[in-house]
């Protein structure tokens, strides 16, 4: 019963070796068969827009995750040979972290010295 308890944690999945025209949808459709998804996060490249070539995905079920570990390393995707591997869940938290503050350096603020200058305002008027 130690390895079902060693197994609970191993619900994200790393998947690299992706294609430039592989999407967050194409991935869900992909890995979806094998059980119910909790979370893809595909890292955009904010230069190109294009993904990094990697991938994370949450499964709701370890063995549904092993299930596609087993079944889709080494698989060819779009003419790409994947890798998958386990990834721990706070791997999954730290991207999507960096890749939100990305999006969001990117879309809401002109540039970065302007959130600074902001600030010193603050520090002036008090």
């Amino acid at each position: 019963s130690s390895a079902v308890g060693k197994n609970s944690d191993k619900k994200s999945l790393y998947v690299g070796g992706l294609a430039d025209e592989v999407t967050e949808a194409i991935l869900q459709a992909a890995f979806i068969p094998f059980g119910e998804l909790r979370e893809v996060v595909l890292p955009q490249d904010p230069a190109s827009m294009k993904n990094r070539g990697f991938a994370f995905i949450e499964f709701e079920e370890a063995d549904d995750a092993a299930h596609a570990l087993d079944n889709m390393n080494n698989a060819e995707f779009y003419g790409k040979v994947l890798r998958i591997n386990y990834s721990r869940p706070s791997s999954v938290a730290k991207n999507r972290g960096l890749w939100e503050n990305e999006e969001y350096l990117k879309k809401d603020v002109p540039d970065a010295s302007g959130e600074a200058a902001e600030q010193d305002d603050s520090a002036g008027d008090s």
